[in-house]
Order: C-alpha cells, then sequence, then structure tokens
C-alpha cells in the first residue's frame, strides 16, 4: 500500500516521491526529465486542440488571460530560445507549453527545442527542486504557517529581481537615443 500524504487539502503520493529521492541522481534525473516531456507534450497539444476549434468553447476564456497573451506575445518575439528557459519557471511554462500549440508551431520544431528545457527541469529537480518540496510539505505539516511565510519570503523575493530588471531595462532603454545607431566598441 502506497503511503499518502496530504499537504493543507492537496493529497500526492509520498512512495513515489520517495522512491525518487532515493534514487541515484542519474535514474532520478532521467525519470523526471521523461515526466517534464510527457506534460510538455500534453500542454503543447491542448494549444493545438485550442487553436483547431475548442477556441469557441468555454474554454477559450480561460486562455485569453494576460498570463496567456504574454506567453504568445513572448513567444513570437523570442521564438524557440524561451521554451526550454521557460522550463526553469513556474507557472509560465505553462503558458508557453499551451502558446507554442496556440500558434500553430509544427510538433517537431516545438519538441527538438523542448527537449534541452526537459532536461534542465528534471536535472534541477532531481538536483534539489523535490527536495525544497519535501522540506516545504514536512514543514506545512508541523507548522502550516511557517509553510505559507516561506513561499510568500521566496514570492516576494522573485518580485523584487524583477522589478530591479524591469527599473534597470527601463533606464537603459530610456538612456538609448531613438534612431540612433550605436557602434560596438
Amino acid at each position: 500500500m502506497l503511503n499518502k500524504g496530504n499537504l493543507l487539502g492537496i493529497p500526492y503520493n509520498r512512495g513515489m516521491i520517495d522512491w525518487i529521492t532515493g534514487q541515484p541522481f542519474f535514474i532520478a534525473a532521467g525519470f523526471l526529465t521523461l515526466v517534464a516531456g510527457v506534460r510538455s507534450q500534453c500542454m503543447f497539444w491542448l494549444g493545438r486542440g485550442i487553436r483547431a476549434g475548442v477556441i469557441r468553447t468555454a474554454w477559450a476564456q480561460k486562455f485569453r488571460d494576460d498570463k496567456s497573451k504574454r506567453a504568445v506575445n513572448r513567444l513570437q518575439a523570442w521564438g524557440w530560445p524561451l521554451i526550454p528557459v521557460s522550463f526553469l519557471t513556474i507557472g509560465f511554462q505553462t503558458a508557453v507549453q499551451i502558446s507554442a500549440g496556440l500558434i500553430g508551431w509544427r510538433w517537431l520544431t516545438y519538441t527538438l527545442a523542448a527537449i534541452p528545457g526537459w532536461i534542465l527541469w528534471g536535472c534541477a529537480y532531481a538536483a534539489g527542486g523535490l527536495a525544497a518540496f519535501v522540506g516545504l510539505v514536512t514543514l506545512a505539516r508541523q507548522e502550516w504557517w511557517l509553510a505559507v511565510l516561506a513561499v510568500l519570503v521566496v514570492a516576494a523575493i522573485v518580485v523584487v529581481i524583477v522589478r530591479l530588471r524591469r527599473s534597470r531595462t527601463q533606464t537603459e532603454d530610456q538612456d538609448q537615443p531613438v534612431g540612433e545607431l550605436v557602434e560596438a566598441e
């Protein structure tokens, strides 16, 4: 019988997590890479399905939010390099994967762009991401408010970093003369 856990009312399978964390790094990373691959392909094909006609149903509203629009715009602007990089984010990667299907990328092109992201995701979770999740679950079991506080602190740090980068980018854009060619030194 598998040992089932419960995190704030959300059940998860501790047996699977224990199995993954008990494996050598390369086995855990390989397994998690396959998980990332299956998940990203499902999201890509969901996007293709929406493009093919589901867009006329009630599901369409779920894909018209700001996050989806930003993902489509960035994917069109940045192209394939955004796909593997998106695997290092939380939430945005799903929007990018669905957007690749929405804008009609060919399956082979998407898959070849996603493979490095699968590997990044698998290695990141095998190296410590899964341990961080298990630690958060353990903390939530003992003191739920500490787990919430930890998540809020990490989110605040991410917000500060993003805002600092945006303000620096805006400052650099304002310093750049419009219409002039800047020579590389």
